[in-house]
C-alpha cells in the first residue's frame, strides 16, 4: 500500500477523480483529504480515521446499519464485485486505486463493516523513501543494485507495513525495454515504468462461475513474454507456480509475504507450500534458487522502516532458514 505517511506532497499535486470521491458518500470527506491512508467503520456509529500517525476516532456518527449496508454493496459493485448473504466478505479496487474491504453481519456482530485504503496517487520513488528515514537501518545502497542485478526478491512485512510502496519503488528503476507482468488479488501496485502490465484475479459471479484465481493469472503472465514477473502477494497454492517460474530463467522477479520478522519467513513459506503440496524440502530447494534476496519492513516507532535484508538457506534437517545479510 502506497502510504501518504512517508513523504509529504506538494499542494499542486494531482487530486483524485471525483467519481472516486463521490461514491464514498459520507466518507468522501476522508477519501479526498491527501493526508488520510485508511478508514475504518467498525458498524454503523463508529468510524475511525488514520492519517499517517494511527487511527483517530471520527467524533460523528455518520450512518445508520441500513445506510451503510448500501454504501457497502454500492462500493463493492463499483469495484466490478457483488457482495450479499452467500458472498459476505468482498475486497476490490475502485478508480485509481483505492482498496475496499466489506463484510456484511452476521459475519460481524457490530454490523456493516468497511476497510478503505488510500494509497498516493503517485507513486513514491526510492529517493523520496530514503529522504523520510525509510533505509535508516538498511542503506539504500545495500538494496539500490538489485533491481540492475536481476535478483529475484521476496518482499516482507506486516499488513499495511510499506510491501507494496518498496517493491513499486524498486521496479520503477528496472530498465525501460523491461517488460514487467504484474498479477494480484486486487491491483494495488503502482509502477512509474513504461512497460508495465497488472493482471487482477476474479471473483466468481452469482452462480458461482468464472472465477479466475492467482494460480491461473501466474500461468497465463508465463504467456505474455515477461521480463521480471511479479507476485503482488503471496498467500495461496500460487507460489507453487511462483517458484516454479522464478526457477526457469525468469530473473529480476519478486513477490510480497506477510510476515512478523525475518525469522517468520520461512515458516510462512512452508505453511503456503503446504497449500500447494509441497514438502518443507521440497519448498526449501525451489525457495533457495528461486530468491535472491529477502527484504523485511516492520514499523518502528510508528514509522515504516526496511529493518533486514537476509539470503535463504537450507538447515541440516532439509529445511528452509534464512541468514540476515550485513551492509
Amino acid at each position: 500500500m502506497i502510504d501518504e505517511s512517508f513523504v509529504a506532497r506538494p499542494a499542486g499535486a494531482r487530486r483524485r477523480e471525483r467519481a472516486v470521491v463521490a461514491d464514498f458518500g459520507p466518507l468522501s470527506r476522508f477519501i479526498a483529504d491527501p493526508s488520510v491512508t485508511d478508514v475504518f467503520v467498525n458498524g454503523p456509529r463508529d468510524v475511525w480515521v488514520d492519517r499517517g500517525d494511527g487511527p483517530e476516532r471520527h467524533p460523528e456518527s455518520l450512518f445508520d446499519e441500513s445506510s451503510l449496508r448500501d454504501l457497502a454493496v454500492r462500493l463493492v459493485a463499483a469495484g466490478g464485485r457483488h457482495i450479499d448473504e452467500a458472498t459476505p466478505c468482498v475486497d476490490t479496487r475502485l478508480g485509481d486505486g483505492v482498496r475496499v474491504h466489506a463484510v456484511l453481519p452476521p459475519l460481524s456482530r457490530v454490523g456493516t463493516l468497511l476497510s478503505i485504503r488510500v494509497p498516493h496517487l503517485e507513486p513514491l520513488s526510492l529517493a523520496e523513501l530514503e529522504s523520510t528515514g525509510f533505509f535508516a537501518h538498511v542503506p539504500l545502497a545495500q538494496v539500490g543494485g538489485l533491481v540492475d542485478a536481476r535478483t529475484n526478491l521476496l518482499i516482507t512485512g506486516a499488513g499495511g507495513s510499506g510491501k507494496t510502496t518498496l517493491l513499486g519503488a524498486l521496479l520503477s528503476t528496472a530498465s525501460a525495454t523491461d517488460r514487467i507482468v504484474a498479477i494480484e488479488d486486487v491491483a494495488e501496485l503502482r509502477v512509474r515504468h513504461p512497460h508495465f502490465v497488472s493482471l487482477e484475479a476474479r471473483q466468481p459471479n452469482l452462480e458461482g462461475a468464472g472465477g479466475i484465481g492467482l494460480d491461473r493469472l501466474l500461468r497465463e503472465a508465463l504467456r505474455m513474454r515477461p521480463d521480471r514477473l511479479v507476485l503482488g502477494e503471496c498467500r495461496g497454492t500460487e507460489i507453487r507456480e511462483l517458484l516454479g517460474a522464478l526457477n526457469t530463467g525468469h530473473d529480476g522477479g519478486a513477490g510480497t509475504l506477510h510476515a512478523n520478522s525475518l525469522a517468520d519467513v520461512p515458516a510462512r513459506l512452508e505453511a503456503l507450500g503446504a497449500l500447494a503440496d509441497l514438502s518443507p524440502p521440497a519448498l526449501a530447494r525451489q525457495a533457495v534458487s528461486a530468491f535472491g534476496a529477502v527484504l523485511h519492513i516492520e514499523r518502528v516507532d510508528g514509522a515504516r522502516r526496511l529493518v533486514g535484508v537476509g539470503a535463504f538457506t537450507i538447515d541440516a534437517s532439509d529445511r528452509l532458514a534464512v541468514s540476515a545479510l550485513g551492509g
